[in-house]
């Protein structure tokens, strides 16, 4: 990417650039606003990375001389600032920013927000060639608008399944009220979902604050979560800090991986969805809040509210507003246009040529498992892009995925039965056992939803329930 590193810290500004650099980016230096402003009417960016503290012109005030100025609307705008107050962050979102970052910045937190800009902008550019090319709009990708200025990632929807989730999300962010429980296996993209029901597809202001529950020990994450008065404990700030139910006032307080939740914080969490108050840590007055929660698990919490490790009053406030997001497996249409954007994506970041996908490597793509999901569908592209100059991916690019799926036929040598793929074994074929082990393989597929097992199987309910009755009473 084009990026606009803006601040007056030489030293600091020097660093900053050098590791964008070594990262792939072409990037520009300014040592203040007056000179950003000179340079985006001359040169295009992809990114405009400020400071906020600078002398004669703060970053906000970059940013708002840049609301009026036409060179700079597709321009995506982060400012980093040691302020971690709600008023800066807002300000900056009502600016324009599309995020915000923390002083002394975080080398992992800028890698993290560089990415989202970069995948930002290739969706804004497969738009333009959607809407110039309209005769290849099937095979290229549909873009769900949100928000201008807002750090919510634009997602493709390339199956009627996302289709339906993202008009749940839509839903859900009319109603604030309701918290939000979001399942769905590691990498199928509960954060970006998460942002879409926060955003939704205006403008907002209102923050949105992220906390991974697997990240930190129960100690830290009450802290982080809560805050703490001055003077709890040894090593603390003296003044006290503000936790994430603060930063998230008004807004949206996203808690991804909650099934990692110890029970004694899960009763805390409880109370906050319940009666909208909490104590911060070694406090003793209860401070209000008006946060909408909403929380994420690639595991079912009901499994979990079972075996005694999740708290079943808890699931039930947090199920008020259910999101389920299948597996890429279950939706391979998506397999080729998911492929095609992050192809473009990452072709424009890395300076490739990548164009096209050959036939037999969209079959190879198409017959994979994919269990990290869209997040591996996305690294294997990117290695792909990265590591050969081609314009086309070809099936030897793909011999990663030839041998995972190899590996996974030797562990699982139950392999999915299709027309002139299997064969009759000599001696006798016992067809009824045969097909009670495929109708109970599609009611275990279907979670033991018999309307979708029957639908799956193309026989009626009747049929179904009969066959089920006939297995019940042979036992």
């Amino acid at each position: 990417m084009n990026i606009l590193l803006v601040d007056d810290e030489n030293r600091s500004r020097s660093y900053v650039a050098e590791f964008l650099r070594k990262l792939g980016h072409h990037v520009v230096e300014a040592g203040d606003g007056e000179q950003a402003l000179a340079l985006i009417t001359r040169q295009d960016f992809n990114l405009l990375l400020t400071d906020n503290r600078m002398p004669r012109m703060s970053g906000l005030e970059l940013l708002q001389e840049l609301s009026d100025l036409p060179a700079a609307r597709k321009v995506d705008k982060v400012i980093f600032t040691a302020f971690a107050d709600m008023d800066n962050s807002i300000a900056a979102i009502r600016a324009g920013a599309f995020d915000y970052l923390l002083k002394p910045l975080d080398i992992d937190e800028l890698v993290k927000t560089t990415e989202r800009v970069a995948r930002h902008q290739a969706e804004i550019r497969a738009k333009i060639i959607v809407q110039e090319s309209p005769a290849e709009t099937a095979v290229q990708t549909e873009v769900i608008p949100n928000p201008a200025g807002s750090d919510s990632s634009k997602v493709g929807v390339f199956s009627s399944q996302m289709e339906q989730v993202f008009s749940l999300a839509l839903k859900l962010y009319h109603n604030r009220s309701i918290p939000v429980l979001i399942e769905g296996e590691t990498g199928t993209g509960k954060e970006l979902v998460a942002r879409y029901i926060h955003f939704g597809e205006e403008k907002t202001i209102l923050p949105f604050v992220a906390l991974n529950c697997a990240a930190l020990s129960p100690n830290i994450f009450e802290s982080e979560l809560f805050g703490y008065e001055a003077g709890t404990f040894s090593g603390g700030l003296p003044q006290g800090k503000q936790g994430k139910l603060d930063m998230a006032r008004g807004g949206t307080l996203f808690l991804d991986e909650i099934s990692e939740l110890p029970l004694d914080l899960q009763a805390k969490l409880l109370r906050v969805l319940q009666e909208k108050e909490f104590y911060r840590v070694g406090g003793l007055n209860l401070i209000k809040t008006d946060v909408r929660i909403i929380c994420a698990s690639n595991q079912r919490l009901q499994n979990l509210v079972k075996r005694g490790s999740f708290r079943e009053d808890l699931y039930y406030r947090l199920n008020m507003g259910h999101v389920y997001i299948p597996p890429l497996r279950k939706q391979p249409e998506a397999i080729i246009p998911l492929t095609r954007m992050f192809m473009m994506e990452i072709s424009e970041q890395a300076n490739r040529q990548f164009k096209k996908i050959d036939p037999r490597a969209a079959r190879i793509m198409e017959a994979y498992h994919w269990p990290g999901n869209v997040r591996e569908l996305r690294n294997i592209i990117e290695w792909i892009v990265l590591m050969n100059d081609d314009t086309t991916i070809q099936p030897q690019h793909l011999d990663t995925l030839r041998l995972k799926t190899l590996e996974n036929e030797q562990e699982n040598p139950d392999k999915p039965i299709l027309p002139d793929d299997f064969f009759l074994p000599p001696g006798s074929m016992p067809l009824d056992k045969i097909s009670n082990d495929i109708i109970l393989k599609a009611l275990q597929l279907h979670d033991g939803n018999k309307t979708a097992t029957a639908r799956y199987l193309g026989i009626s309910r009747s049929t179904l329930y009969y066959r089920l009755q006939l297995m019940e009473d042979a036992k």
